[in-house]
């Protein structure tokens, strides 16, 4: 079981072409090993997978697995709203050498919950590979309920969820009544301290993209069950959970990323990068974190 904090990895691109920037993402997988983080979610939604091609989808896998030579696991993003597609999208990641998949609810066509069932459990049934539920209802208009993720948990190689809501009686209700080997994962980073407090096993955010020392130890502290010291370090990262929600995710985080010598600031259409009028909220933020 991964536990701590798991980086939602934006991928960076070069200016002009919009073409992936394949060294600028190795130097991201050895900056977050460097900075403790516990595993690397790569193209998911921070990851803007909706614009990569399947070609650019799996090779950014590949390499984030190359570049993290086992020193910390890889998560792909493997998601469809086509359980056809998420099954060969999950099985190029397990050839690639991901370590586990994340894996979103249908978005668009609005399955019932037995069809979310039946999904999950076709691609977990198809692919011999670590997966993990991923339930956003704000961007997919589609909510997996608690007793479907209970149905779901029974199945061996589905190990844990990406809870996104922020509801914590929600999360309450997940840690209660699923197995003790299930992680429920916070997919909020402004509620993330709570539900870790609650009994879940880590964060899969955003913030970490930008602040991966101090989200490593926000997880440390909730997850030792040191509420001082998690409220304070907390306290001081909540504007910058904020920050980086000012217009859809990934623009700001991409953003504060580049304002770290990390990559260019390049996001593809329909995303645009972030507003000017915004620059100096999402930098105050930042530099509220002890970041600039």
């Amino acid at each position: 079981m991964i536990i701590g904090s798991i980086v939602a990895l934006v991928t960076p691109m070069l200016p002009g072409s919009e073409a992936i920037d394949y060294p600028a993402l190795r130097r991201l997988v050895d900056w977050h090993q460097a900075a403790g983080t516990a595993a690397i979610v790569a193209v998911g939604t921070t990851g803007e997978s909706p614009t990569l091609s399947v070609e650019e989808h799996l090779r950014v896998v590949e390499v984030c697995v190359e570049q993290a030579a086992g020193r910390l696991p890889i998560i792909a993003g493997t998601g469809a709203n086509s359980t056809t597609e998420a099954i060969e999208l999950t099985t190029g990641a397990r050839e690639r050498g991901a370590d586990a998949c994340l894996l979103v609810t249908p978005y668009y066509n609005k399955p019932t919950q037995e069809g979310l069932y039946r999904h999950h459990r076709a691609i977990a049934e198809a692919v011999d590979i670590a997966q993990i539920l991923y339930n956003v209802p704000g961007r997919t208009s589609c909510d997996m309920l608690t007793d479907t993720v209970v149905r779901l948990a029974q199945v061996p190689n589905i190990v844990g969820i990406k809870e996104a809501t922020g509801d914590l009686g929600r999360a309450r209700d997940l840690v209660a009544r699923c197995p003790e080997d299930f992680a429920v994962y916070s997919g909020d980073d402004a509620t993330a301290m709570d539900l870790m407090l609650l009994g879940g096993k880590g964060n899969i955010g955003v913030t970490a993209n930008v602040a991966p020392e101090q989200m490593r130890d926000l997880c440390a502290a909730a997850l030792a069950g040191d509420r001082e010291r998690a409220e304070a370090i907390n306290a001081r990262l909540l504007p910058l959970h904020r920050a980086l929600f000012l217009e859809s995710n990934p623009i700001p985080a991409k953003w504060a990323v580049a304002q770290l010598g990390l990559m260019a600031d390049v996001i593809r259409l329909p995303l645009t990068p972030l507003s000017p009028g915004l620059h100096a909220r999402v930098r105050e933020a930042m530099q509220g974190a002890g970041l600039l």
